[in-house]
C-alpha cells in the first residue's frame, strides 16, 4: 500500500460521505484508477435513482467502462469505501480489474444495518429452498438461443 493508494481511498470515502450528505443513497463510494489517475467515480445512488443496482462500485464501473469504451477494466484498480456486497463482487469479477482496495468490511456495514449475510446464505441454499421462489420454465426455448450463440461466428467473446 502506497501513499497514492491512501489518496485514492480517501477520495472513495469522501464520495461516500458526499452521496450520503446529498441523500443520493447509502454511505458508499468508489473510484476506478488507471495508470495512476482516477478515471471514474461513483457513490451509492440507490434511493435517489430508484435503482437497486446503483451501488457505488457498479456506478463507478459503468462510468469507467463508458470512458474506456470497453466492457473490461484491464489494468485498473478499484478503491471502494466498503468491502463489496455479493452483487458488486460479481460486477467486479466480470469487469476484471487487477486489484481492489476496500476500507470498511462487511461486519462494519452490518453494524449500520447494511447486512448482506442473508444474500450469502441464500447463495448457499439449493435453488428450491431459497426465500424468493425461482421457477424454471421453457428451458428448451432458452437453450435454443444459447446454441445459436455457441454457433455464432461474429460474436464478441467476454
Amino acid at each position: 500500500m502506497t501513499e497514492q493508494d491512501k489518496e485514492f481511498m480517501r477520495r472513495a470515502i469522501a464520495l461516500a460521505e458526499e452521496g450520503m450528505n446529498s441523500n443520493e443513497g447509502g454511505p458508499f463510494g468508489a473510484v476506478v484508477v488507471k495508470d495512476g489517475k482516477i478515471i471514474a467515480e461513483g457513490n451509492n445512488a440507490v434511493t435517489s435513482t430508484n435503482d437497486p443496482t446503483a451501488h457505488a462500485e457498479v456506478v463507478a464501473i459503468r462510468n469507467a467502462c463508458e470512458k474506456l469504451s470497453s466492457f473490461q477494466l484491464d489494468d485498473c484498480i478499484i478503491y471502494t469505501s466498503c468491502e463489496p456486497c455479493p452483487m458488486c463482487l460479481g460486477a467486479i469479477y466480470w469487469a476484471r480489474p487487477k486489484k481492489v482496495f476496500y476500507a470498511c468490511d462487511q461486519n462494519d456495514a452490518a453494524e449500520i444495518d447494511f447486512d448482506d449475510q442473508f444474500i450469502y446464505d441464500e447463495i448457499e441454499k439449493p435453488i428450491g429452498n431459497r426465500n424468493i421462489p425461482f421457477v424454471r420454465i421453457l428451458q428448451d426455448e432458452g437453450v435454443t438461443v444459447f446454441n445459436k450463440w455457441a454457433a455464432k461466428v461474429d460474436k464478441t467473446e467476454y
